[in-house]
């Protein structure tokens, strides 16, 4: 995947547009004016944008994306862990949880994808 970095503005918009896509641009406008409090212009403005950056694709009128949500995030993960730990997968899970307590069932499900990871099932790495 290309690397693809948005704004927070603009994650926004697109969360929108993964969440109810397929969506007419009109539509779009509509759900912006009222989710974003955006006009007409701003919508189609971040629109364009998002289409040249090869996230999203308006064809006649009709707005899907061109990246998964959960490919584009877990992308934009693996990104963080590179780049602000070095790689260390088990430094960004520490700095994630320094200042969280983790429930017992956050803790086993933390676990059981550990577990699976390890076993190699591929099947059932999925987060449930």
């Amino acid at each position: 995947m290309t690397d693809i970095e948005l704004g927070a503005v603009q994650e926004r918009f697109a969360d929108l547009v993964w969440k109810y896509e397929p969506i007419t641009s009109g539509e779009l406008v509509k759900l912006c004016e009222k989710e974003l409090n955006w006009k007409k212009p701003t919508t189609y403005t971040v629109l364009r944008k998002l289409c040249e950056k090869g996230l999203l694709k308006n064809d006649e009128g009709v707005v899907t994306a061109l990246i998964p949500r959960d490919e584009f995030y877990s992308a934009k993960s693996r990104q963080i862990v590179e780049t602000s730990y070095e790689g260390s997968l088990p430094a960004f899970i520490a700095a994630f949880i320094s200042n969280k307590e983790l429930t017992a069932g956050e803790a086993e499900e933390i676990q059981r994808m550990i577990d699976t990871f390890k076993k190699g099932d591929s099947n059932e790495r999925a987060v449930h």
